[in-house]
């Protein structure tokens, strides 16, 4: 008898034994991927969940802050700009009490000039960000600063609510879990939704007309899944990288492939300079005092313009043993974030580093780093980032009605089907788990590279790895309970 597949001939000719042991492989794998897929949505979700509202707060965020911090970022246009060294002290007799580290001059007309300061009245961590008028050297006002971003308060605490949750080092363990499985649950999903069997190629890409209940639900979950694999994918690569436990394992792999991101050298004698991403913003990089002959700092930023380093700056002060570092801050594509270190004696160029000389992995990096924060496309990036985190939410609410619709009723006990719409006078017990034991129909030669390819990766993802284990240490216990209460003797 031919078997019943797409491809032409008799079940005989290569072409389809091929097919066929291609379908049963997927059939067999199907419920063990099923399963993995709704016990990570069952548990996972909620932190998933709050993930994604804080990540669609911080999307909004960057447009937030233009309007509640409005005063101190904008002023009226005036005639002409004061001298950056102007601008500067008068930051400093606002607050003699703080050390300037960078200055980030007015970029835009009406822009207010950013002078950060460490400072005892903020936070370790942080900057006191001095908003001072380019046009007359009034302070508008100041306001703790974080991060090579410059993140005001308000975007900082949602920041901080997305990554730790306001609990430190134990909160960040919520966002390590929520993105070491966010993949696993995206492309799981995406494997079970192309793999359904279906009408037509539309039902695969938008919601099914007509269809009702679970039916339904399953329709919008898994065409918008689809629409939003890719981005949750990339979100979840780019969440690791900031990770404690698979961010030290991403470091290291980049690190040995040559991918680590390079820093301009600022030291006097020619050493290699340390510092990184948030040198200069309050990490005590650059917190003492220069000593010796300083050109100034409108000096370092000509210097910086001669060499092509200008726009949106900003500018590190030199301290004992470093120079000025002046670096362009433009993460919008096509980026401009070259940087130049300059001597304060003379205004020499020490070193230069352009962001077209960076290696191609710290390139793909650091533009996966700000399209994650939402800088990469400006507003359209901050829009797409919204839609992502929206459709996630969705995701995670249609999942969560069709463990509901799964649920055991009088009506689907009495024949009603899994389409139907949501059963009235129905129990409130828990929907249908997918059945055990499905680990045992996939062939060897498909199970033995599976395993040993989630070994690997639950050692490179250490959260992912021990979760796992536990969810099958809970699962076979369970498994162990239910053998028993079966083989008990009915009471």
């Amino acid at each position: 008898m031919a078997i019943d597949d797409p491809v032409r001939g008799s079940a005989d000719t290569p072409e389809a034994s091929a097919a066929a042991e291609k379908r049963s492989t997927w059939s067999a794998l199907r419920p063990l991927v099923l399963r993995l897929h709704f016990y990570a949505g069952i548990l996972i979700a909620p932190l998933l969940l709050v993930a994604a509202t804080s990540g669609l707060l911080y999307a909004l965020s960057f447009q937030a802050e233009k309007i509640v911090y409005s005063h101190e970022l904008t002023t009226d246009v005036g005639e002409r700009k004061l001298p950056l060294d102007s601008q500067v002290a008068a930051a400093r007799k606002a607050h003699p009490e703080g050390t300037v580290t960078a200055v980030w001059p007015s970029a835009d007309d009406g822009a207010t000039t950013r002078v950060l300061m460490s400072s005892p009245e903020v936070e370790e961590g942080k900057s006191l960000a001095v908003f001072v008028d380019p046009y007359t050297a009034e302070i508008r006002g100041e306001l703790p600063s974080y991060g090579s971003s410059g993140a005001l308060p308000l975007r900082t605490w949602i920041d901080e609510l997305h990554r730790d949750l306001h609990l430190g080092d134990l909160g960040r363990n919520y966002s390590e879990l929520a993105a070491s499985w966010l993949w696993v649950v995206a492309l799981g999903g995406l494997l079970l939704w192309i793999g359904r069997k279906r009408a037509s190629k539309r039902a695969l890409l938008v919601p099914e007309r007509g269809a009702k209940g679970r039916r339904r639900t399953l329709s919008w979950h898994g065409s918008v899944g689809l629409w939003a694999v890719a981005g949750l994918v990339l979100l979840s690569a780019t969440g690791l990288t900031w990770s404690k436990y698979a961010g030290e394992n991403i470091g290291a792999v980049q690190d040995q492939l040559g991918g680590a991101t390079p820093v301009v050298s600022a030291t006097l004698d020619g050493a290699a300079a340390g510092g990184g991403e948030h040198e200069g913003h309050g990490d005590g990089g650059h917190g003492g005092a220069h000593q010796g002959a300083d050109i100034g700092i409108d000096n370092a930023v000509a210097a910086a313009a001669g060499v092509g380093v200008e726009g949106r700056i900003s500018v590190i002060l030199p301290a004992d043993g470093s120079g000025y570092v002046v670096k362009e801050t433009d993460a919008t594509f096509p980026v401009h974030l070259d940087s130049v270190a300059i001597d304060p004696a003379d205004a020499r160029i020490m070193d230069e580093l352009r962001f077209a000389d960076y290696p191609l992995l710290a390139k793909l990096t650091r533009f996966g780093i700000d399209a994650h924060m939402g800088v990469l496309f400006g507003l359209v990036n901050q829009l797409v980032l919204a839609a992502l985190m929206v459709a996630l939410i969705m995701l995670i609410v249609w999942g969560y009605r069709m463990w509901w619709q799964r649920r055991p009723t009088r009506d689907r006990q009495s024949g009603a089907g899994d389409d139907a719409g949501t059963p009235s006078g129905g129990s409130f017990r828990f929907g249908r788990p997918v059945p055990r034991g499905a680990w045992r129909r996939v062939p060897v030669t498909a199970m033995m590279p599976l395993a040993a390819v989630t070994v690997l990766v639950g050692w490179f993802v250490p959260m992912l790895g021990i979760s796992l284990l536990v969810f099958l240490a809970v699962d076979i216990a369970l498994g162990l309970v239910a053998r028993a209460r079966r083989r008990s003797p009915a009471a």
